[in-house]
């Protein structure tokens, strides 16, 4: 674990792209077959590979006692050092400076433990574990343990330069090793294959859900129309994305982050397997009676349930939307047209659970903007706009896929309370909490932390320093003063928040400095809007 945390500071001491594939080039040429697949995950910030089920189930808090145990420093000395630094790692290796003893485990030992520990029970136990192995890391090697935990290396070093480095490493295609990777989904395998010379043996498996393909967004149909002329125009549905892989008469849900969601939608499965074929199927998992989609705060209620009663599957029937099919009958269908795989899925028979999405052809932004209207008619967010021709490209976002999405609306709030960023926002107050008026008080709504340029960032940053009220530690409440204008997509019900709703995919659409706090908007305009957006999708 000594060279690997050596090769991450090396690597994350240069901005040189060239400069950091040639370092990770040359590190995985030197390791064994054994090392060789660990060491690259933990490149991309991950303990176990895209599609694994295992979780470490390691929370913040968690790490600061086993921190605090570790080292013997204070609470206060953690805050102070997390503040400063905004990264567990780096907090870790500062506290930890003075600890010398023999080398660290080997990079294999590590990825075994973090096996190990995904099946550690409770808290006090993962405590226990995580003390004795932390313990015997040097600091460097405690710094990217933790920042493997967390989900992070913040060296400068994306999946696609891990990509790029093996290939270098073992005189590989990198569009060879990028499309293995896609199908794989573990970047690890994928350099044990390259290292064979065997990265044409990469081919994709059921049950190993693959990355979505993304859409970029755009917010007017005239955006759509450069290069291209014409559009397949699909439903943007209102649910969850959702991978569908069926075998042997076996079917299985997975998310967009890949989890397995099977026992939580035990009603569609066997819709989806009436097609009596192997096959992959993407597409969107939506709350739905039969003839009315019932919107996300409907599907909502079912998401979680392990083990849901038929009581909440009466209640909130659930369909499965499919709008592309990825693989069928042992042949691999990512890279044909979209056109053609749209053919071949139209072939295909499913249960009554299972539907076609709503589609059109456009040709123009009047033919757009129609289908747009019809669109939200329906109840649903808005539109996607994919290119007949496109290939299904795991993972990647383009010009390929394009989302037309507008907000429900905005609300004037204003910051209630701020917290202490991460990474590039270290030290920087940037997560903000905002309210709306409910009479004489405010009731906080939501947090939002996009849709800030830098400079209003260090704008907002230095207000809230200077304006709190109260401190909470990284977090804290300031003096209601700042209104902003919050741009979303939806309003729910949720206890989560003092107002009793939530805002879906909220985010800063400006500064309203021209504004006093007397001028935000109210808990009354949010219930009408909620009551407008359900009656909308009745």
């Amino acid at each position: 674990m000594d060279r690997f945390a050596e090769t991450a500071d090396q690597v994350a001491a240069t901005t040189k792209k060239l400069e950091k594939r040639a370092i990770l080039a040359a590190y995985f040429r030197s390791l064994s077959r054994a090392d060789l697949p660990t060491a690259a995950l933990f490149l991309t910030g991950r303990p176990f590979p895209l599609g694994d089920e295992r979780t470490l189930d390691v929370g913040g808090s968690l790490l600061q006692d086993a921190l605090l145990r570790l080292t013997g420093a204070s609470e206060a000395a953690f805050q102070e050092a997390y503040i400063r630094f905004g990264d567990i790692g780096d907090v870790a290796e500062g506290l930890w400076r003075e600890h010398t003893g023999p080398p660290s485990p080997g990079i294999g030992e590590l990825g075994s433990f973090f096996g190990e520990l995904a099946q550690t029970r409770g808290p006090a136990a993962k405590t226990d574990a995580l003390v004795a192995m932390l313990g015997r890391l040097r600091p460097a090697a405690l710094k990217y343990a933790l920042k493997v935990i967390g989900a992070g290396m913040r060296i400068g070093v994306q999946e696609s330069l891990v990509e790029e480095a093996i290939a270098e490493a073992f005189s590989a295609e990198p569009d060879d090793v990028r499309w293995a990777n896609m199908l794989l989904g573990d970047v690890g395998a994928v350099a044990a294959l390259a290292a064979e010379g065997r990265i044409a043996d990469a081919g994709m498996r059921l049950f190993r859900p693959l990355k979505c393909m993304l859409g970029t967004a755009i917010d007017s149909a005239n955006e759509a129309f450069g290069d291209a002329h014409l559009w397949v125009v699909d439903d943007k549905y209102d649910g969850i994305r959702a991978q569908v892989h069926v075998g042997g008469g076996e079917a299985r849900i997975f998310s967009r982050t890949l989890d397995d969601l099977s026992v939580q939608f035990p009603d569609v499965l066997g819709d989806l397997a009436a097609a009596g074929h192997d096959l992959v199927l993407d597409g969107e998992l939506i709350a739905h009676d039969g003839r009315h989609h019932l919107g996300f705060p409907a599907l909502s209620r079912r998401l979680g349930r392990k083990d849901p009663d038929p009581a909440i599957m009466a209640e909130v029937p659930v369909r499965y939307v499919a709008f592309d099919l990825l693989y069928l009958d042992g042949h691999t269908l990512l890279r044909e047209p979209l056109t053609d795989r749209r053919r071949q899925l139209e072939a295909l028979q499913f249960g009554d659970r299972v539907l076609a999405p709503t589609t059109a052809l456009a040709g123009t932004e009047e033919e757009v903007e129609e289908a747009f209207e019809a669109a939200l008619a329906r109840g649903n967010e808005g539109l996607m706009l994919k290119s007949p021709s496109s290939p299904y490209l795991p993972g990647k976002r383009g010009r390929a896929w394009l989302k037309l999405k507008r907000p429900l609306a905005t609300l004037d709030c204003v910051i209630v309370g701020a917290e202490y960023g991460h990474g590039k926002r270290a030290g920087l107050l940037s997560d903000y909490t905002f309210a709306v008026r409910d009479g004489d008080r405010l009731a906080p709504i939501g947090k939002a932390y996009s849709g800030i340029t830098d400079e209003e960032l260090a704008f907002l940053s230095d207000h809230c320093k200077r304006s709190v009220l109260k401190d909470l530690g990284r977090a804290f409440l300031v003096r209601p003063e700042i209104v902003i204008e919050v741009a979303f997509n939806a309003i729910n019900r949720s206890q989560r928040h003092p107002a009793g709703f939530a805002l879906r995919f909220p985010r800063v659409k400006r500064l309203r400095l021209d504004k006093s706090v007397s001028e935000v908007d109210t808990l009354d305009r949010v219930r009408a809007l909620y009551e407008a957006t359900r009656a909308a999708s009745a």
